[in-house]
């Protein structure tokens, strides 16, 4: 087999060999970040120097920055620390938003897959109470980048606070927490090359949170609990390198319209999500009715290349996309979807290796040919 091709860098990132590096010197090292001697002030060193990284990814303060264990943490502790009780949640979230919530309200989408801003301003606007919304800002299966900005000036006017989870476009679109005027905002460092189970959530000014953790006073007495030292570390150097690396995404994009152009070529029928609305350049999701999304992905690995039927967050379940039923796909188009996504390693020859095993399945599938002809 030739060398496997990675292509599901929304699920994980591989991890940057200075990030590697970092961590390996990290863990060298001993020390508490709560301990008054030498090494404890080492530690505390490292960490509050990766808080100052990952602050300038999203043009925030580092006192601004809470790290947990990852982007669920963060989410979680978003929706639950704020004390308020009525919760508005787009129908697209990620699952750690929408079950951390069950009995929250539920905003639409389009078919284009972008949140429904009359519908936000006509549900905050029907009941007083003091709400949390949460919008993210790119979806995790689709790409498509969400008008935070705007529905922070619907939730502003209507006396709401916004949680915007940012897992993953940090490190594809530029960030400022600022510009986007949200108040909480979660980030993962897996998503751009950093080490999995560490991630943060970026806290506005004078906002008080409950905390998910009791114990020690550490993280501002948001999240208590030793610090991942390492793993902190490595968050912060894959912060520096990702907001460094903004400019090459034009590179990610024009290999996804590459991929998208072949499909399509391939498969005239293949419904791209989202293809008219601002997207993450380094995503793709398209569905091909007719052949499971669990049939393609399994054929293709079995090819050695990896792609994903959707979110990775399931325990390894493939089931048919919430995010894609609010966009009003078909349960036929929505159990047949596959998600391609690029990253830092990505290269033309990955296209093309896709394509080459992505082509084969479509035309051994019965009357493809004559399902070609009509399309046309």
């Amino acid at each position: 087999m030739d060398r496997a091709v990675y292509l599901d860098y929304n699920a994980t990132a591989p991890a940057r060999p200075a990030v590697i590096a970092a961590m390996a010197r990290a863990l060298a090292l001993c020390g508490n970040p709560s301990s008054v001697h030498q090494f404890g002030r080492t530690a505390r060193r490292q960490v509050e120097e990766a808080r100052e990284r990952v602050a300038a990814l999203v043009h925030a303060r580092p006192e601004q920055v809470t790290f947990t264990s990852g982007g669920t943490e963060a989410n979680n502790l978003a929706l639950t620390g704020t004390g308020r009780d009525r919760l508005v949640l787009s129908a697209i979230e990620h699952d750690s938003v929408l079950r951390a919530a069950p009995e929250a309200e539920i905003l639409p989408v389009s078919t284009d897959g972008i949140v429904d801003l009359a519908a936000l301003a006509e549900g905050l606007g029907r009941d007083p109470r003091p709400a949390l919304l949460s919008v993210m800002l790119a979806n995790n299966e689709t790409g498509v980048i969400q008008p935070v900005a705007e529905a922070a000036e619907i939730a502003r006017a209507h006396g709401a606070l916004l949680h915007c989870d940012a897992v993953q476009a940090a490190g594809k679109v530029p960030l400022d927490i600022t510009a986007l005027g949200v108040d909480l905002l979660s980030l993962s460092a897996h998503k751009l090359g950093g080490p999995q189970g560490i991630g943060a959530l970026v806290v506005g000014d004078d906002l008080a949170l409950r905390p998910l953790l009791r114990g020690g006073g550490q993280e501002r007495s948001r999240r208590a609990g030793t610090e991942n030292v390492a793993a902190i570390v490595g968050f912060g150097v894959a912060a520096e390198e990702a907001a460094a690396e903004l400019p090459a995404q034009g590179r990610i994009a024009q290999l996804r319209d590459r991929l998208e152009r072949r499909v399509r070529e391939t498969a005239p029928e293949a419904r791209v999500f989202g293809a008219a609305s601002p997207r993450l350049p380094n995503t793709s999701c398209f569905a091909w009715a007719g052949m499971p999304s669990e049939t393609q992905v399994m054929a293709l690995d079995l090819a050695g290349i990896a792609v994903s039927a959707g979110s990775a967050c399931s325990s390894g379940k493939v089931r048919a996309s919430h995010v894609l039923r609010a966009m009003g796909a078909t349960v036929e188009e929505a159990g047949s979807a596959i998600r391609v996504s690029l990253g830092w390693r990505s290269t033309e020859v990955d296209i093309d290796r896709f394509i080459e095993a992505w082509s084969g399945l479509v035309t051994q599938r019965p009357n493809h040919r004559s399902d070609r002809s009509s399309a046309a």
